[in-house]
């Protein structure tokens, strides 16, 4: 098996504004630390990385104060050697000064860049939205800033695909110049955005330009390990994390990143792939060798 056939695997170490009073999900340094090394140790090589206000009490909310995404970083990358930091972007409305401020601070090696503009709906069993409904807004414009940024900081930008309209664009940005060998992550199982079909994913690999690495966000409870599977079968990278279900294959929920990472690593080898090292991960990628000071 070649070093590009092995399973890269990515742990989503927490939500954006998932309550850590309800569900275990880590916020101040230590617990992020922590989180990350558990899943570090399961297999994964890659960590998406939310960073949550450090404010008794306000830990479910998000901050971009780079100080406070420096330092968990740091403490994220001491506690798992040769770590890839994937760092989240994504944020509502025009001024993204706040996440680029702190990817300047951060320095990660890949950088989320949603790569565009949804309507992010969800309805409660009896009728009643969820939450208001909102537009997740990524103009061109908001994208070409955050690449922009990640060009200079010489990050890999991981183009967020929620609908096949956007997989599709990502293929624009590269016509137009924007980007030149775009990864994909097909996030699927947002109840307004593409669904965590397993069926779908062969499709939308068809859609991704010729040569492109990619992986999947699955979205969900215990029904998302289906289409972990047929990305595994079909050569992707692989991604869980707290960040994206609370529930293991056998429908148990998980205590943590450990569980969930150690379950993606078993579906991995079930299709018949190893697990990268990190450094297996960089070369594949075209990061470098080593992390950036």
């Amino acid at each position: 098996m070649s070093d590009s056939d092995k399973a890269i695997i990515t742990c989503a170490v927490t939500g954006v504004l998932t309550n850590p009073k309800q569900h275990p999900v880590p916020v101040t340094v230590e617990q992020m630390a922590a989180a990350a090394k558990e899943a570090f140790d399961a297999g994964a090589v890659i960590m998406h990385l939310h960073y949550r206000n450090q404010a008794e009490g306000l830990g479910h909310m998000p901050t971009w104060e780079p100080a406070i995404c420096a330092e968990i970083t740091q403490a994220v990358r001491e506690a798992c050697p040769g770590v890839i930091i994937n760092m989240s972007t994504g944020v509502m409305g025009s001024d993204v000064s706040g996440p680029v401020e702190a990817m300047k601070q951060v320095r990660p090696e890949i950088a989320a860049c949603n790569a565009g503009s949804l309507n992010y709906l969800k309805v409660r069993s009896t009728g009643a939205w969820a939450w208001p409904p909102l537009v997740f807004d990524n103009p061109v414009s908001k994208i070409q800033a955050m690449l922009d940024v990640m060009g200079q900081l010489d990050a890999m930008p991981e183009f967020e695909c929620f609908d096949v309209g956007i997989v599709r664009a990502v293929g624009l940005y590269t016509d137009a110049g924007m980007t030149t060998r775009p990864h994909y992550n097909f996030v699927m199982g947002v109840a307004s955005g593409m669904p965590a079909d397993p069926r779908l994913l062969p499709l939308l690999l068809d859609y991704r330009r010729e040569g492109c690495t990619w992986e999947v966000t699955a979205i969900g409870r215990q029904d998302v390990w289906a289409l972990h599977r047929k990305a595994a079968e079909l050569g992707g990278a692989l991604r869980t994390g707290v960040e994206d279900t609370f529930y293991l294959p056998n429908g148990e929920r998980a205590r943590g990143n450990g569980d969930l990472i150690e379950a993606m690593a078993r579906c991995a080898r079930e299709a018949g792939r190893e697990i990268a090292s990190p450094a297996e991960a960089r070369a594949t990628l075209g990061l470098p060798a080593v992390a950036a000071a």
